[in-house]
């Protein structure tokens, strides 16, 4: 079952990446990566829970906490995730471009 749930998250991930690469081949906007990566750590983590939930309701202590453990450290992720700073997409290395502010902090997501 654990290979299995891999063997998804990588085809997911695989997708998601392509996706990406397909939408933006030549310029990559990083604000986009951060939001689909952020949508996609909740959906897992609620996923976690779910089965965390799932195993406590069958008497499966043990794989309810690993499931629970697992959705601790993806919502840690979440926060790191967000707490990364993207800067505003017409600036670059702190040079004001087209009316930007270079003493304005980048935007935190």
């Amino acid at each position: 079952m654990t290979k299995l749930h891999d063997l998804r998250l990588r085809l997911l991930v695989q997708q998601e990446s392509e996706q990406i690469a397909n939408a933006q081949p030549t310029d990559l906007d990083l604000s986009v990566v951060q939001a689909r990566c952020l949508c996609w750590l909740s959906l897992l983590a609620e996923a976690h829970e779910d089965q965390a939930s799932d195993a406590e309701r069958r008497g499966d202590t043990e794989q309810a906490m690993g499931w629970f453990a697992d959705s601790m450290r993806l919502r840690d992720v979440i926060q790191v995730v967000t707490s990364i700073e993207i800067p505003l997409p017409d600036c670059v290395d702190g040079e004001q471009i087209e009316g930007n502010h270079p003493e304005e902090p980048p935007f935190a997501s």
